[in-house]
């Protein structure tokens, strides 16, 4: 199961995000609600960043910001666990 852990400014790296989601070993569409659960317990401004290892996150995680208006600030696919960071706008 998904965790949700919130940053303090101490433990931010070089990417500042406000909420870290581990979505790793989750398929589709678990990865997506749990993104769309944690979003709504944010205030505007914050970023959530986001670990997963489903590929269709990425196709998933554009359409979220797309439709609902938040920014997709990130995405590293590069690598294993997928990593994206979504500034909440709205």
């Amino acid at each position: 199961m998904g965790a949700v852990e919130s940053m303090t400014t101490e433990s931010r790296s070089t990417d500042s995000f406000d909420v870290q989601l581990d979505a790793r070993d989750l398929l589709c569409p678990e990865p997506l609600m749990l993104l769309r659960h944690q979003v709504r317990e944010m205030q505007v401004g914050e970023v959530i960043h986001i670990l997963a290892t489903d590929p269709s996150t990425e196709r998933d995680f554009r359409s979220f910001c797309h439709f609902l208006g938040h920014e997709l600030l990130r995405i590293d696919m590069a690598s294993d666990p997928y990593e994206f960071y979504i500034k909440k706008i709205k």
